[in-house]
Protein backbone atom coordinates (compact mmCIF):
# COMPACT_ATOMS: atom_id res chain seq x y z
CA UNK A 1 0.00 0.00 0.00
CA UNK A 2 1.12 3.25 -0.99
CA UNK A 3 1.41 6.10 1.58
CA UNK A 4 -0.98 8.23 1.66
CA UNK A 5 -0.16 12.31 2.43
CA UNK A 6 -1.87 13.11 5.52
CA UNK A 7 -4.15 16.36 5.64
CA UNK A 8 -3.27 19.14 8.22
CA UNK A 9 -5.85 21.75 9.45
CA UNK A 10 -5.15 23.91 12.62
CA UNK A 11 -8.02 26.29 11.68
CA UNK A 12 -8.61 26.67 15.87
CA UNK A 13 -6.50 28.33 18.26
CA UNK A 14 -4.75 24.77 20.40
CA UNK A 15 -2.50 24.17 23.04
CA UNK A 16 -0.55 21.62 21.33
CA UNK A 17 2.02 20.87 18.88
CA UNK A 18 2.05 17.59 17.14
CA UNK A 19 4.10 16.84 13.74
CA UNK A 20 2.81 13.26 11.48
CA UNK A 21 5.40 10.74 11.27
CA UNK A 22 5.96 8.80 7.92
CA UNK A 23 7.38 6.08 10.07
CA UNK A 24 8.01 5.18 13.75
CA UNK A 25 10.43 7.68 15.55
CA UNK A 26 13.91 6.13 16.58
CA UNK A 27 13.78 7.49 20.24
CA UNK A 28 9.74 7.52 21.15
CA UNK A 29 8.47 9.51 24.10
CA UNK A 30 8.03 7.52 27.59
CA UNK A 31 3.95 8.14 27.01
CA UNK A 32 2.82 5.80 23.93
CA UNK A 33 -1.43 5.33 23.12
CA UNK A 34 -3.14 3.14 20.73
CA UNK A 35 -6.71 4.33 19.66
CA UNK A 36 -8.18 2.17 19.69
CA UNK A 37 -7.33 0.74 23.09
CA UNK A 38 -8.50 -2.57 21.97
CA UNK A 39 -6.61 -3.14 18.63
CA UNK A 40 -4.28 -5.61 19.45
CA UNK A 41 -1.27 -4.69 16.44
CA UNK A 42 -1.24 -1.94 14.61
CA UNK A 43 -1.41 -2.03 10.83
CA UNK A 44 0.54 -0.57 8.18
CA UNK A 45 -1.33 2.48 7.26
CA UNK A 46 -1.98 3.66 10.76
CA UNK A 47 -1.62 7.34 11.24
CA UNK A 48 1.45 7.99 13.91
CA UNK A 49 1.41 11.57 15.49
CA UNK A 50 4.08 12.70 18.09
CA UNK A 51 2.00 15.30 19.98
CA UNK A 52 3.59 17.82 22.32
CA UNK A 53 0.85 19.86 24.72
CA UNK A 54 1.83 22.87 26.08
CA UNK A 55 2.14 22.17 29.82
CA UNK A 56 2.40 18.25 29.63
CA UNK A 57 4.85 15.78 28.37
CA UNK A 58 4.84 14.98 24.65
CA UNK A 59 3.46 11.29 23.75
CA UNK A 60 2.80 9.27 20.69
CA UNK A 61 -0.09 8.51 19.49
CA UNK A 62 -1.15 5.59 16.96
CA UNK A 63 -4.85 5.88 15.09
CA UNK A 64 -5.49 2.56 13.31
CA UNK A 65 -6.38 2.86 9.87
CA UNK A 66 -10.23 2.52 9.19
CA UNK A 67 -10.04 1.99 5.42
CA UNK A 68 -7.33 2.54 2.83
CA UNK A 69 -9.52 3.88 0.33
CA UNK A 70 -7.57 7.23 -0.78
CA UNK A 71 -10.67 9.55 -0.65
CA UNK A 72 -10.99 8.92 3.06
CA UNK A 73 -10.22 11.25 5.52
CA UNK A 74 -6.66 10.79 7.15
CA UNK A 75 -4.70 13.68 8.84
CA UNK A 76 -4.83 15.64 11.59
CA UNK A 77 -7.43 18.74 12.72
CA UNK A 78 -7.77 21.02 15.75
CA UNK A 79 -10.91 21.14 17.62
CA UNK A 80 -12.74 24.06 18.90
CA UNK A 81 -11.36 22.78 22.70
CA UNK A 82 -7.69 23.72 22.39
CA UNK A 83 -6.75 20.98 24.59
CA UNK A 84 -8.25 18.73 21.57
CA UNK A 85 -6.86 16.87 19.03
CA UNK A 86 -8.64 14.95 16.13
CA UNK A 87 -6.78 12.39 14.23
CA UNK A 88 -8.45 10.91 10.58
CA UNK A 89 -6.88 7.29 9.72
CA UNK A 90 -8.85 6.06 6.80
CA UNK A 91 -12.06 7.26 7.91
CA UNK A 92 -12.04 6.68 11.74
CA UNK A 93 -11.88 10.06 13.72
CA UNK A 94 -10.40 10.09 17.29
CA UNK A 95 -10.89 13.01 19.42
CA UNK A 96 -8.06 12.75 21.88
CA UNK A 97 -7.77 15.15 25.33
CA UNK A 98 -3.96 15.84 24.66
CA UNK A 99 -3.75 17.03 28.80
CA UNK A 100 -5.04 13.04 29.30
CA UNK A 101 -4.69 11.31 26.78
CA UNK A 102 -6.51 8.29 28.01
CA UNK A 103 -9.67 10.35 27.47
CA UNK A 104 -10.62 10.02 24.17
CA UNK A 105 -13.75 9.30 21.82
CA UNK A 106 -14.31 7.96 18.07
CA UNK A 107 -16.76 9.98 15.95
CA UNK A 108 -19.50 7.27 15.11
CA UNK A 109 -19.50 7.79 11.49
CA UNK A 110 -17.18 4.41 10.08
CA UNK A 111 -15.77 6.15 8.08
CA UNK A 112 -15.83 9.66 8.13
CA UNK A 113 -16.93 10.76 4.59
CA UNK A 114 -15.28 14.62 4.81
CA UNK A 115 -14.73 17.40 7.64
CA UNK A 116 -15.68 20.60 7.27
CA UNK A 117 -14.13 23.51 9.85
CA UNK A 118 -16.85 26.26 10.79
CA UNK A 119 -14.88 28.48 12.75
CA UNK A 120 -17.43 31.51 13.04
CA UNK A 121 -19.45 28.30 15.03
CA UNK A 122 -16.64 26.99 16.64
CA UNK A 123 -17.57 23.44 14.92
CA UNK A 124 -15.94 21.17 13.39
CA UNK A 125 -18.08 19.17 11.58
CA UNK A 126 -18.02 15.07 10.40
CA UNK A 127 -19.95 13.67 7.21
CA UNK A 128 -20.80 9.91 7.65
CA UNK A 129 -22.85 8.50 4.52
CA UNK A 130 -26.58 9.35 5.78
CA UNK A 131 -25.97 12.27 8.56
CA UNK A 132 -23.55 15.00 9.55
CA UNK A 133 -22.54 15.80 13.11
CA UNK A 134 -20.27 18.65 14.68
CA UNK A 135 -18.08 18.91 17.70
CA UNK A 136 -18.65 21.90 19.67
CA UNK A 137 -16.05 23.82 22.06
CA UNK A 138 -18.25 21.49 24.83
CA UNK A 139 -18.26 18.32 23.62
CA UNK A 140 -20.94 17.16 20.51
CA UNK A 141 -22.49 19.95 19.69
CA UNK A 142 -25.53 17.99 17.44
CA UNK A 143 -26.17 15.52 14.80
CA UNK A 144 -28.82 15.54 12.16
CA UNK A 145 -31.73 13.38 10.84
CA UNK A 146 -30.96 11.40 7.84
CA UNK A 147 -30.25 13.37 4.99
CA UNK A 148 -29.31 10.99 2.28
CA UNK A 149 -30.47 7.29 1.41
CA UNK A 150 -26.45 6.98 0.79
CA UNK A 151 -24.08 9.28 0.08
CA UNK A 152 -23.65 13.16 0.71
CA UNK A 153 -21.68 15.72 -0.04
CA UNK A 154 -21.31 19.10 1.76
CA UNK A 155 -21.10 21.99 -0.84
CA UNK A 156 -21.04 25.24 0.55
CA UNK A 157 -21.04 27.19 4.36
CA UNK A 158 -22.18 30.47 5.11
CA UNK A 159 -22.14 32.40 7.78
CA UNK A 160 -25.02 30.36 9.46
CA UNK A 161 -26.18 27.65 6.94
CA UNK A 162 -24.15 24.42 5.71
CA UNK A 163 -25.83 23.45 2.59
CA UNK A 164 -24.83 19.57 0.63
CA UNK A 165 -26.73 17.24 -1.86
CA UNK A 166 -27.76 13.74 -0.76
CA UNK A 167 -28.70 10.98 -2.78
CA UNK A 168 -31.85 10.11 -3.11
CA UNK A 169 -32.90 6.30 -4.18
CA UNK A 170 -36.76 6.65 -5.72
CA UNK A 171 -35.18 9.13 -8.11
CA UNK A 172 -31.38 8.28 -8.44
CA UNK A 173 -30.88 12.36 -8.11
CA UNK A 174 -29.26 14.29 -5.44
CA UNK A 175 -31.50 16.38 -3.36
CA UNK A 176 -30.40 19.65 -2.05
CA UNK A 177 -30.42 20.17 1.59
CA UNK A 178 -29.57 22.53 4.29
CA UNK A 179 -28.12 22.64 7.76
CA UNK A 180 -29.10 25.26 10.95
CA UNK A 181 -25.16 25.28 11.88
CA UNK A 182 -26.72 26.57 15.57
CA UNK A 183 -28.92 23.30 15.90
CA UNK A 184 -28.21 21.11 13.42
CA UNK A 185 -32.06 21.34 12.41
CA UNK A 186 -32.24 20.67 8.48
CA UNK A 187 -34.31 21.13 5.53
CA UNK A 188 -34.75 19.07 2.19
CA UNK A 189 -32.40 16.33 1.44
CA UNK A 190 -33.04 12.81 0.90
CA UNK A 191 -33.46 9.05 2.95
CA UNK A 192 -35.91 6.91 4.72
CA UNK A 193 -38.00 8.49 7.42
Amino acid sequence: MEPRVPSRNESFSHAWRAEILLEPPLIAPARQYVYPQQVEEVERGALQVQVVPKEEAPFLATFALGFAEPSLPHGIWSCPDPHQICAVAGGYAYIVNVRQPDVWQQVPYRPVTALCVVPTHRLLVFAGFHSLCALGSNGSAWETERLSWEGLRITDVEPDTLSGLGWDLMTDTEVPFTVELQTGRHSGGAGPH
